[in-house]
């Protein structure tokens, strides 16, 4: 019989279970007798509101709804980040970025005539920190890596140095890039790192899905850990033919979501997990999976908006960092479970090194969600964000903090605070910092504690700061 299975799927879907009680980092994993595989299946770019279970009447997802539906959905998800390179840092190592100082995407983006300058970041995943794919190497798994890396551009920080013994499709970049006249982005050839072209005009997404179907499909009793890291839904919006088209009769003008081909990317990353969830059926290993669903940070929001959030990816605002996640393990994790519990990207490594006992997790800046997939209740902690960069999306250098049903934002140009109550206020249309100067102080201490905790870096003034330029970039 095939050993246990744990698929960490990156987009979760959430809503209602307590929260009290529980050890912050680790917990006992439930005796199953058998080391769980382990699949963390990772989308890039999708939106809180991307998905049919999380609320969107347009893109259509079966298979991620029936994951949620045959397991827990969490409505307050976060990303560690705003942007793509961070959260997969944190969820490698399980750590902050604002700790590892791998605060923006990799190689980030350089605004010489900004109000402020950006510190001197990390570009890339120290081979020194322990990841998760070491934690679980070293606990008898075979760890592979499918899809996108994004940490670091010098081949000595890809996957097959960092835990894994196996790197499908993962290198230095960040996307499929647009396409030229050799290169096609989405289609063959694809131009990538460890990854030959296939046929020409063959689907990445497609291709990535058949690779990792192959390595479970060859896989002995021996568990295994895959990192399914699709660099779908990412621009550029390519669709592959004729699906994009059967979304056009469903447009509504006056619907927040419209894009069709993005719709299409979608559908086709939706078909790559239901692929795999039959692959596992039909090899035995399905009833003994653990799967979770994750993105690493909100959508592009020019592509696909996630009403009723603010904003989208590279803002400090809902939008950016508010994301979906499933957790679905039969026999372990009850069917059609909602969580509002605030959970956060760091919170799976530690799940996970939880799960087979590593004293790593309590190195971690995360919490094992054992206790309360399987039933039970966790505490209430304070979330943070720490991001001293600027981005196209709209962010100006920030940090924030989230605990229960309040968020605060500190400004980091002018050190201006914004107060949001979520419970009553998903939209953070209305700042509350000077009505409940209270709270906001109470809130900032702990954000500017945790700062001082973790070595974040901050912003220094740029003396070169031209206010013409920012404010016309800032205007657009």
């Amino acid at each position: 019989m095939k050993q246990q299975q744990i698929i960490l799927w990156s987009a979760l879907c959430g809503a209602a279970i307590g929260s009290n009680a529980a050890p912050a980092h680790s917990a006992a994993a439930p005796d199953t007798g058998q080391q769980p595989n382990i699949i963390v299946f990772l989308v890039d770019d999708m939106g809180w509101v991307d998905a049919t279970c999380y609320g969107s009447e347009f893109y259509r997802t079966p298979n991620i709804d029936a994951l949620a539906a045959n397991g827990m959905r969490f409505t307050n998800a976060y990303s560690a980040c705003t942007v793509s390179s961070p959260s997969r840092a944190a969820l490698m190592t399980g750590k902050y970025p604002a700790r590892l100082h791998l605060t923006d995407f990799i190689a980030g983006q350089n605004f010489s005539w900004a109000k402020m300058s950006v510190p001197e970041w990390t570009k890339y995943l120290p081979v020194e920190e322990v990841t998760v794919a070491e934690v679980l190497k070293e606990a008898g798994y075979r760890t592979w890596h499918v899809g996108k890396w994004h940490l670091g551009n010098d081949p000595m920080y890809y996957p097959q140095h960092q835990g894994f013994d196996v790197n499908i499709g993962g290198g230095q970049a960040g996307a499929p890039g647009a396409p030229t006249e050799t290169c096609k982005g989405y289609f063959s050839p694809y131009c990538k790192e460890h990854l030959t072209d296939g046929p020409r005009g063959e689907y990445l997404t497609d291709r990535l899905t058949n690779e990792a179907i192959a390595l479970i499909r060859a896989n002995d009793d021996t568990p295994f850990y895959l990192n399914m890291a699709h660099y779908a839904v990412h621009l550029p919006l390519q669709a592959k033919p004729g699906m994009a088209e059967k979304y056009e009769a469903s447009v509504d003008e006056h619907y927040f979501q419209q894009n069709t081909i993005y719709a299409a990317m979608i559908e086709s990353m939706d078909e790559s997990l239901g692929r795999i969830v039959q692959t596992l059926r039909e090899e035995n290993q399905l009833d003994n999976t653990l799967i979770i669903f994750a993105s690493d940070n909100g959508a592009l929001y020019s592509v696909s908006e996630s009403h009723p959030l603010r904003a989208g990816k590279g803002s400090e605002y809902e939008g950016g960092v508010r994301t979906p996640l499933i957790i679905s393990w039969p026999g372990h994790v009850a069917r059609g479970v909602e969580s509002d519990y605030p959970v956060i990207t760091m919170d799976i490594t530690t799940t996970l090194m939880s799960l087979v006992g590593s004293a790593q997790a309590a190195k971690t800046d995360g919490q094992s969600l054992l206790p309360l997939i399987t039933g039970g209740s966790l505490p209430e902690r304070p979330l943070f964000w720490h991001y001293p960069h600027y981005h196209n999306g709209g962010a100006k250098t920030y940090s924030s903090v989230r605990l229960g049903d309040w968020k605060l934002i500190e400004q980091l140009e002018d050190n201006s605070l914004e107060l949001y109550n979520l419970k009553e206020d998903i939209g953070e249309t209305h700042n509350l910092a000077t009505e409940n100067p209270k709270k906001a102080r109470e809130l900032f201490t702990l954000l500017d504690n945790w700062r001082k905790e973790v070595g974040a870096q901050l912003p220094t003034p740029n003396p070169n700061y031209d206010p013409a330029k920012a404010h016309k970039k800032n205007n657009k």
